[in-house]
């Protein structure tokens, strides 16, 4: 498929083709459709954490990080994103640094260990 077909209909359009691939465990390309989106709407939580996520489940960690980042930059209680990036960290060998964002998601996700 050439790239076009990545960028090409409405946000609506290739908000439900990213969709489609992910849950086709195709993350690579879904990564490839979110990537115009999130340039378009960089304030919208959604496309940029779903592109995180698919960077994620495709190893592409340092992008992922990237993405984690700036959305816990923007909202800093986002859980979900606090939760990914400690995730994140830790299949980078970064386990110290995991653990400041994987309490901080706990904290707000109100999942305190007994």
């Amino acid at each position: 498929m050439n790239d076009t077909y990545y960028s090409h209909g409405t946000a609506a359009d290739r908000w439900t083709r990213a969709h489609l691939f992910f849950d086709a465990k195709e993350y690579d390309k879904a990564a490839r459709v979110l990537t115009g989106l999130v340039d378009e709407v960089p304030e919208q939580l959604a496309p940029r954490l779903l592109l995180a996520r698919s960077y994620y489940h495709s190893a592409q960690l340092r992008k992922a990080e990237t993405e984690l980042r700036s959305i816990v930059e923007r909202n800093p209680v986002e859980h979900y994103a606090q939760l990914m990036l400690g995730r994140t960290l830790e299949r980078q060998g970064r386990g110290s640094e995991a653990a400041a964002h994987l309490r901080l998601a706990a904290a707000l996700s109100g999942d305190f260990p007994d």
